[in-house]
């Protein structure tokens, strides 16, 4: 099933416009609320100077009643492009009507504030009106009135409109340039990893190197991960490489020897000379098994080293070393060698048990073949200064001094020639991988051979 693909530009792209338009609409509607306020505060200081200006023109007559005579100017300050209609009218003492438009709203009480503005309705349109409280001197005492100013709101909303607009196409076009600007640097920032894939894509398919080019920090743990798949990849073919040579280098003997005694015994003229060459074909088949199995056990090994994603468990390494001990008896009897095991309590180290028991059954079988019949195999688990120490002993042959060193290697074989050289350094691989350590030395008043495997203490230990 292939995988969506989607373009890391548009989705951002996407994500932008969609954060600026929600938060463009949260900015008009702000907009618009000051755009109202605003148009209403300009609008209310020219109402403000026309009831100021027919406030003015208010007098008290000889008879004690007020006149007023209307400044024509003071009405043309609200005239506008819109066409608003403008309403007036000037009041005297409480219930007294002067001029004007007398069923036009008015506000006799303000409050103890000498003007006030307020929004209505009048003839069915809205209005803003403005009332403005004065007192006319007639020498002796005054005279209250009130200037009633009001004009429909078609300017307003239209001047309010405008700044709406005009604050729209600004967001608009800083949303656009905004979008233009992320594509353009997401692009750019995108380079690198288009290089990262034109490196890759170049690449030779059996260059596992790292690969060392230049990415953003965002993009550094990616070429890590890829850098430390690469890596066990790389392990991974190589031990498939050495399994594959080594398979057929240390195959190719046996198989020869097989098919060799298959023509001998094809061309055999008695029993005993077909039942011989049948023999030896069978003890090459049975140590091609054998090279196949250490060969197996080997890249299983490697293998786990490279998988070992975690702190390996506790084992305990006493109860493991007796069990596998008594498996092997029945096959050291078999061969004459005398197998036995010392050791009491407990030892943890940490290990896996199924790579810990072949580490101990391949230097048990490196004992019993090379010890000789009538010698004594003897397996430990010791307490060595808080580490634990593994150790076979043999009362064999031994090894030269020597050759210590060389019986290490793989496919390194004893004097005997037998085996297929790989048990001492499966034994180390698995050390190794646990953090153990494998020593060669002379048994026991010189004789034989002792093979001691320490593994350092865990946390908990002591």
């Amino acid at each position: 099933m292939t995988a969506a693909v989607y373009s890391l530009r548009r989705r951002l792209l996407g994500w932008l416009l969609l954060a600026t338009a929600v938060l463009g609409i949260v900015a008009l509607i702000d907009t618009y609320r000051e755009a109202v306020r605003t148009s209403d505060a300009v609008s209310d200081r020219v109402l403000a100077g026309s009831a100021m200006a027919i406030a003015e023109r208010v007098i008290v007559s000889e008879d004690g009643t007020l006149e007023v005579d209307i400044p024509y100017v003071a009405l043309e300050m609200l005239t506008s492009a819109a066409q608003d209609r403008v309403f007036y009218r000037v009041d005297g003492p409480p219930g007294q009507f002067i001029t004007g438009y007398q069923n036009l709203p008015t506000f006799a009480d303000l409050g103890g504030q000498s003007s006030f503005y307020t929004n209505a309705i009048f003839r069915g349109e809205p209005i803003r009106v403005a009332v403005l409280q004065r007192s006319a001197s007639t020498g002796i005492d005054s005279v209250p009135f009130s200037v009633t100013v009001a004009e429909t709101t078609i300017a307003r909303r239209q001047l309010a409109r405008a700044i709406l607009l005009r604050s729209a196409a600004r967001l608009a076009l800083m949303i656009g340039g905004a979008g233009a600007i992320v594509w353009i640097a997401v692009t750019y920032s995108l380079r690198p990893l288009y290089r990262l894939g034109e490196a890759i894509a170049e690449r030779n398919p059996d260059d596992l190197h790292p690969i060392e080019q230049s990415v953003p920090t965002e993009v550094q743990g990616l070429v890590d991960t890829v850098n430390s798949f690469m890596s066990r990849l790389g392990s991974a073919l190589d031990a498939l490489r050495n399994f594959t040579g080594n398979a057929s280098h240390q195959l190719r003997t046996p198989l020869a020897i097989i098919r060799t005694q298959l023509a001998l015994s094809s061309r055999a003229t008695t029993l005993e000379e077909a039942r011989e060459a049948a023999q030896k074909g069978d003890r090459a088949v049975a140590h091609a098994e054998h090279v196949l199995g250490q060969l197996l056990l080997m890249a299983k090994i490697e293998a786990a080293g490279s998988d070992l994603s975690g702190p390996p468990g506790e084992i305990d390494l006493v109860q493991l070393a007796q069990d596998v001990t008594a498996d092997n008896v029945p096959k050291a009897t078999q061969a004459g060698i005398d197998l036995g095991f010392e050791g009491t309590g407990t030892a943890a180290i940490l290990a896996e048990p199924l790579l810990m028991g072949e580490l101990l059954g391949n230097l048990i079988s490196n004992a019993v073949a090379y010890a000789g019949p009538g010698a004594e195999v003897t397996v430990r688990v010791l307490d060595i200064d808080g580490s634990v120490r593994l150790e076979v002993e043999d009362d064999g042959p031994g090894i030269a001094p020597e050759k210590m060193a060389a019986v290490r290697q793989r496919f390194s074989r004893g004097d005997t020639g037998e085996g297929a050289g790989l048990g001492l350094p499966i034994v180390e691989e698995i050390a190794h991988l646990f953090g153990g350590r494998l020593d060669l030395a002379a048994g026991a008043a010189g004789r034989g051979l002792k093979a001691m495997v320490t593994f350092p203490p865990t946390r908990n230990a002591g």
